[in-house]
């Protein structure tokens, strides 16, 4: 495992502040990638992928790939799946309402985004546990529009449990996109009717079809059921959103030991195989449909046969996965942050730290997500702002040592010599702001913190967090564009209720 220098200098100073890495984590020798590629298409030649759709299919087998009808299997040939991902747009953009928060998918930026479809909501006045609300949906989707750190809004952050479960998904479009002007990844839009009726209220908050072609405001993900599977709900939301120009990320979600072999090897060739197939399928099914490729690889706990949240082999299958990804010239969005911590504290802050090192130091260009706790159950906003400052510390880390004259200061040091002091100098001043600081860390002296009735990291951002619930106002929706959203949504209810 080596570091090496890349990239540039960290933050873009508008209302996002990706990382720009300038240290790289590599895990896997060359060696290593070629075995892992051939046996993943190997697996996908061979093995294949079930497509439970027979318009899925029917586009397969139209892209060259051997489909078994009676068990809905396809097989998919090196040549067609080198194709496909060759056909693939490098690069896409993922936009937002704000240009400010475009996402440029071109390897150079890792972006954080939000945990999502949580069910239970720390609440920030009382302290207790209960189930989340459509107005959950939406405090949180502003608390995220005002963080830079969460670069876009992923989910949603939790669900909306107090409406209708057919209409759940357009209740939370609608929250979301009067919450945020950062663009939205939807993971519970299912279904080929309610994903039309989701990129419809896209299109209305773009300002029409081509222009959410052009700017994409939202993608969406797709979930294989590993191992080598596929549901048709969600093939179909992919099928209508790649014909609609919304980009497309296929998540797989492998549990060595379970749903994976148990070795950190076979675990990727079965994660990346069912991620990539669904690439292949976009692309014989809509040729040059924006895509990405979204992943959780992770083990099984041997006591209780659930998902880890948070395992050492996370890490290293986390930077694995990418370094994979961008070998097929494709972008990453990785598991970031996710803890199985009941509440913030040392276990979540260790999972967060070296889950977010991992990621930023493969380069993924997405990383999903902060804000949850218990397995991506629970909403705390203090633990949020938490993890938006362990972010900033591992943004500062992947940034490295700029070395050049100006960094060199070998002038300054011979002006002020031994025995002297740097504190009045012009360049002390101007490279002081490049230092560190905290945000809601706790740096008083012993003294002042007793003084202080003991706060800590925690308390900090429990207020914090309630100031921006208080009184952060994201960039309104044209009253038009509010109207149509919720006449799209009151149709919904009529028609599907």
């Amino acid at each position: 495992m080596t570091m090496s220098g890349a990239g540039a200098a960290a933050g873009d100073g508008g209302r996002i502040d990706p990382i720009e890495p300038r240290l790289r984590w590599q895990v896997l020798t060359a060696d290593d990638v070629q075995r892992l590629d051939s046996g993943i298409m190997q697996t996908l030649a061979e093995v294949g992928v079930r497509f439970p759709l027979e318009r899925a299919l029917d586009a397969m087998e139209r892209g060259g790939c051997r489909v078994d009808r009676a068990t809905q299997i396809a097989r998919l040939p090196e040549a067609v799946v080198r194709a496909a991902l060759q056909a693939a747009p490098k690069a896409p953009i993922l936009a937002a309402r704000d240009p400010r928060c475009d996402l440029v998918l071109d390897g150079r930026r890792s972006y954080l985004s939000n945990d999502g479809c949580g069910v239970w909501v720390i609440d920030p006045e009382t302290g207790e546990r209960r189930p989340s609300t459509k107005q959950d949906v939406a405090d949180s989707a502003r608390f995220v529009d005002a963080v830079p750190q969460v670069s876009f809004c992923w989910g949603p952050v939790v669900t909306a449990e107090d409406v209708p479960l057919v209409t759940r998904p357009l209740h939370e479009l609608e929250a979301v996109f009067a919450g945020t002007s950062k663009h939205f990844q939807a993971v519970d839009v299912v279904g080929a009717d309610m994903t039309r009726r989701a990129v419809e209220m896209a299109r209305a908050v773009a300002g029409g079809a081509e222009e959410l072609r052009r700017r994409p405001i939202m993608s969406l993900i797709a979930c294989p059921i590993d191992p080598l599977s596929n549901e048709a709900a969600s093939l179909e939301a992919a099928l209508v959103a790649a014909e609609a120009g919304v980009p497309v990320g296929f998540l797989s979600l492998t549990l060595a030991g379970a749903s994976a072999p148990a070795t950190m090897a076979g675990n990727l060739v079965v994660n990346l195989a069912a991620a990539i197939a669904g690439i292949v399928l976009l692309q014989c099914a809509s040729p040059g449909a924006p895509v990405f490729l979204a992943g959780a690889p992770s083990v099984m706990d041997r006591k209780t046969g659930g998902y880890t949240g948070g395992s050492p082999e996370d890490y290293v299958l986390a930077a694995a996965a990418t370094e994979l990804a961008h070998h097929y010239g494709l972008a990453m969005n990785m598991g970031t942050m996710a803890s199985g911590a009941k509440e913030p504290g040392w276990q979540a802050a260790v999972d967060d730290a070296l889950s977010t090192m991992a990621s930023v130091g493969a380069g993924a260009e997405m990383m999903s997500g902060c804000g949850l706790l218990d397995g991506s159950k629970t909403l705390s906003y203090a633990h949020l702002l938490m993890e938006a400052e362990i972010y900033g510390i591992v943004q500062k880390t992947a940034g490295g040592i700029a070395v050049s004259d100006e960094t060199l200061a070998l002038d300054v040091i011979k002006r002020i010599g031994p025995g002297g002091t740097y504190l009045a100098e012009q360049h002390t001043r101007a490279h002081m702001k490049d230092i560190w600081r905290p945000g809601v860390w706790d740096r008083t002296p012993y003294d002042a913190w007793l003084t202080a009735g003991k706060r800590g990291a925690l308390e900090n951002a429990e207020e914090r967090a309630r100031e921006i619930l208080r009184t952060h106002a994201p960039e309104p929706l044209a009253a038009g564009v509010r109207g149509e959203l919720r006449r799209l949504v009151e149709v919904a209810e009529t028609e599907l209720t």
